[in-house]
């Protein structure tokens, strides 16, 4: 609710550090360069591997306040 109390101008710059909406910013970022897929298994390959790839990071790597 705090980033809702912010001006508008300032949405599209603001950043959060909510973890799943930070996967889903990099499964874009991943995927929209890429105009057009295949076929449906080619996109979920794409963001099997960004996930995955994530999973990893977090392993080796825990987010602060996520963990216990």
């Amino acid at each position: 609710m705090t980033f809702l109390s912010q001006p508008r101008e300032l949405w599209c710059s603001l950043r959060t550090t909510n973890a799943i909406e930070r996967s889903f910013r990099e499964i874009r970022r991943r995927t929209k360069p890429m105009s057009c897929f295949n076929n449906k298994a080619s996109c979920s390959r794409i963001i099997y591997s960004v996930v995955s790839y994530l999973n990893t990071k977090w392993r080796n790597e825990p987010v602060p306040g996520l963990t216990q």
